[in-house]
């Protein structure tokens, strides 16, 4: 299957390239690799039923990449995570019913990442009964914020990272589950019913639930406890890989100290049975704290000896090349670099700590991206001696060096063909030869991307009426803020004010090139706009036309029609 696999992308990279001496590029098999492979049998597609001291538990794994557990209660079920898509909790949803077929009354979101709480709505379509959405007070905040400003940038690297574009046959797995599944249907969260802060406890259908506050993987991180069941599930506080200290995709820093007093929280309760989101359930009291005491140790370690040297006034790149797990931890096999990395995780405590500058004092103003590659093209002896190392750094398989080579090449606005070709070649071959499958996706996407075979998938794409009920119109407001290109700036202190249906109202005031949101309209409004609230979301969101809109009523413009038109035109 390897083989067919690194085929595959050799027929692309061979279709793509000029150059005749790169067609028989060879690409080792490497035994990491095989290991990922391997790795795929902790996804296999099932359902698993156990039997717990207070009652019966079921595990879909393998729909998506999230986990999906469904607790039996008297008369009534809960589920612990939704999936990653109405796709998934559709086929999840059917084998649980074949299961037990009792209401759900409840599903908790362990934190806000979508392949948790995507697949929401389906159950809340597939029964009579509404169930409560529980989670933690700031779920519904991190939501908003990555469904907002930041979806485009995440969207793209997410994509890459996932490999959500790659052909079926050429995606080994994610390193936490099989594939993503975001991109197969509408996305389906709804906004919790109930939150809480530090802890909360509940019967539901006769099942004892006690949920706490777990920072780790993110800030919202809970995990839950059922005491009759001597059950945990810890979110994604633990999986069988090396943790996501930092996500390539992006993120703000993640609390690693809080992560490990959290694993040592869940340590307390001495569970039988651990059911993280991501990868098979853990049986037995003394392999779980082994496993836990060995996972919280790793981050300990990460961290601490990250923090001792940054004390020491070394840099980052220096940090990185210094610090490796201990030979007996790093041989657990939940510590395999399936997901995060250890060079990562300390670039993230760095940056986490003390900010982007490493204490170098070149950092502070270096030279543009231009202007540097324009002086190693000089050092070379022009653009086409650097063009010449980029050849011998690919024939001689010195991958990453061609890339920082091509970067150069870029830079200086010298990306010819060949220069793709090249940057392709480099990209498969360190994509192929990587068993995280972060960067392998990352790398191998990115190929395919130059190639002109990949694209994101737009929000709009994805998005239906009952999502943008569920999205805030301040998140779409700030959305417009961040939008607005300052290039098109016409008229300082101009005003557009906006009633709602739901008796919201925000005001945009254009000043000092910048989108200055507000809630007030009461007065100096330049134009005034009343619409229902959702016409106006279908319109930000690409949904429905502006134009179509205020020809049919839909939204009422108290001034030029043509005026407001140009208003929007602002924030594209």
């Amino acid at each position: 299957m390897l083989k067919y696999l690194i085929s595959s992308f050799l027929l692309i990279f061979i279709s793509a390239c000029s150059n005749s001496e790169l067609s028989d590029l060879n690409i080792p098999i490497t035994s990491d690799v095989e290991q990922l492979i391997e790795h795929s049998k902790e996804f296999e597609q099932q359902v698993l039923t156990f039997d717990t001291p207070g009652g019966k538990i079921h595990f879909a794994i393998g729909f998506g990449i999230a986990n999906s557990i469904m607790v039996e209660g008297d008369r009534g079920n809960i589920i612990i995570d939704a999936a990653d898509s109405v796709y998934e909790a559709e086929k999840i949803y059917t084998l649980f019913r074949k299961k037990n077929s009792n209401p759900i009354k409840a599903i908790i979101y362990t934190h806000n990442h979508g392949d948790h709480t995507f697949g929401a709505s389906y159950y809340l379509k597939s029964q009579s009964e509404v169930p409560q959405i529980i989670a933690h007070e700031e779920t519904d905040y991190y939501v908003q914020r990555i469904m907002g400003i930041l979806n485009p940038i995440i969207t793209s690297r997410s994509t890459k990272m996932f490999g959500t574009n790659l052909p079926e046959k050429d995606l080994i797995n994610v390193g936490i589950g099989p594939s993503l599944s975001v991109s197969k249907s509408p996305t389906g969260y709804v906004k919790p019913t109930l939150t809480f802060k530090d802890d909360l406890k509940l019967n539901i259908a006769g099942i004892e639930i006690e949920l706490f506050h777990a920072p780790g993987e993110t800030n919202d991180q809970i995990f839950v406890w059922l005491p009759k069941h001597e059950s945990l599930m810890p979110g994604d506080n633990i999986y069988k890989t090396f943790p996501n200290l930092y996500t390539i995709r992006g993120t703000t820093h993640r609390d690693v100290k809080g992560w490990i007093d959290s694993i040592d929280h869940m340590k307390s309760f001495n569970p039988s049975f651990l059911f993280p989101s991501h990868t098979k359930p853990i049986l037995g009291d003394k392999k779980i704290q082994n496993v836990l005491n060995t996972y919280r140790d790793a981050i300990q370690f990460i961290h601490d000896q990250t923090i001792r040297l940054m004390n020491q006034g070394l840099y980052p790149d220096e940090i990185v090349e210094m610090i490796k797990l201990p030979k007996h931890i790093a041989s657990s096999p939940y510590l395999y670099e399936f997901y995060g990395t250890v060079r990562w995780s300390v670039k993230s405590i760095f940056n986490g700590y003390l900010g982007w500058f490493s204490g170098n004092p070149s950092e502070l103003d270096p030279l543009s991206r231009k202007e540097n590659a324009l002086r190693v093209s000089r050092l070379a002896g022009g653009d086409d001696e650097l063009l010449d190392q980029l050849r011998v750094a690919v024939k001689d398989k010195d991958m990453q060096w061609a890339l920082q080579l091509s970067d150069h090449l870029i830079a200086l606005d010298y990306f010819i063909d060949e220069v793709r070709d090249l940057r392709i070649a480099a990209l498969i071959y360190e994509g192929s030869r990587s068993s995280n499958p972060n960067k392998r996706n990352y790398f191998l996407s990115s190929a395919l991307e130059l190639n002109g075979n990949i694209s994101d998938t737009p929000l709009t794409d994805r998005t239906s009426e009952e999502l943008l009920e569920n999205i805030s119109i301040e998140t779409l407001f700030d959305v417009l803020s961040s939008r607005y290109n300052p290039s098109k700036h016409t008229k300082d202190n101009f005003k557009v004010c906006f009633n709602f249906d739901s008796t919201k109202s925000k005001s945009i005031t254009l000043r000092n090139q910048v989108a200055v949101v507000s809630s007030d309209v009461d007065k100096n409004c330049n134009m005034k706009i009343d619409t229902e609230e959702i016409e106006f979301k279908k319109i930000l969101v690409g949904i429905s036309n502006p134009v179509s809109a205020i020809a049919l009523g839909n939204i009422i413009v108290d001034g030029s029609s043509t005026e407001f038109l140009q208003f929007l035109a602002k924030f594209r």
